[in-house]
Order: C-alpha cells, then structure tokens, then sequence
C-alpha cells in the first residue's frame, strides 16, 4: 500500500469521525467536505478522474451548500433541542455495535482479488471510456433521464411562478 493511501484513509476516517461525534452542526458539514475530499483522492489513485471530479462537483460542492443552508435556515441550537434520554443514547450506542458486529461477520471470509498485471487496463476509468459506454449502450436510459430531469425543471418553474396580483410576504 502506497503512503499517500495510508494517508487519505486515516484523514477519511478521522474527519467522518469529525462528522458524527462534532457538537455544532457547521463543524460537522466541514468535517464531511473534508471526508468527500479525501475519497475523491481515493478515487484518483484508482484512476478514476471523472468520479473524483464528479465527487468534488456535486457532493462537496452542491450537496454541501444545500445541507448548509438547511443548518442555517433551521438555526438549530443547543437551548431549542430537546433532551435525550439516557435509555435512547444506550439503545443507540447498543444498535450501533449490532451493526458493526454484523459487518464484521460479513466481511470475515472475504478474500480480495489481488493485481493481475496481465489483465489489468489502464483506461477503465477515464472520461472518453465513460462517454463511449454512455451514448452507445446506454443511450436510451440517458435521454430518458434527461427528458424526466426536463420536466422536474419546468414543473419547479410552474410551481414558484407567481400569478398575476398574488403578493409575497
């Protein structure tokens, strides 16, 4: 395993740490930009340029301003939030350590393909690949998706269009 792997995994796993056990939800937005920042450099080490750039794009960049705004427009703070139980905070902490112990379980007899330097291909992940893949095998699917995506955005027009003498407060 390469440094710079060993490196972005403990940054991954520290800052989706970051996310879970931050008090102010700000900290924890932040905290998940870094995680997506350091999984698209995993994506690049796997020679997967376009996932990592489209990572970059629409996660930490779009999904992040909306989940901001939502925080901000929610304005959660500590005196508004209701008080937990401690049974609740047991009853978590017992659902979480289910989890975990179900997928190390799973995981127990897996066994990872190693590198296979006769078969392996170097253009997998790369954007023209991608493309090609797209617009031949899937082409109908694409257009499909972006007829629906299409309609979503005239529907969104027609539903904020203001008619004539309505007033906003």
């Amino acid at each position: 395993m390469s440094p710079l792997f060993l490196f972005l995994s403990f940054v991954a796993l520290l800052s989706a740490l970051g996310v879970v056990l931050a008090k102010n939800p700000v900290h924890s937005v932040l905290f998940l930009i870094l995680t997506f920042f350091t999984l698209s450099g995993h994506y690049l080490l796997l020679n997967a340029q376009f996932l990592a750039a489209v990572n970059i794009i629409v996660y930490a960049g779009a999904i992040m301003v909306l989940f901001l705004f939502v925080i901000m427009f929610l304005n959660l703070n500590e005196e508004t939030e209701p008080h937990k139980p401690a049974l609740a905070k047991f009853a978590a902490a017992i659902a979480g350590g289910s989890l975990l112990l179900i997928l190390v379980a799973a995981m127990r007899n897996v066994s990872p393909a190693g590198y296979d330097p006769a078969s392996f291909d170097s253009q997998i992940g790369m954007v023209d690949r991608l493309g090609l893949v797209l617009f031949q095998q899937y082409a109908l699917p694409f257009e499909l998706a972006s007829v629906l995506l299409l309609a979503a955005m005239v529907g969104s027009v027609m539903l904020g269009k203001r008619e004539t003498g309505e007033r906003n407060f």
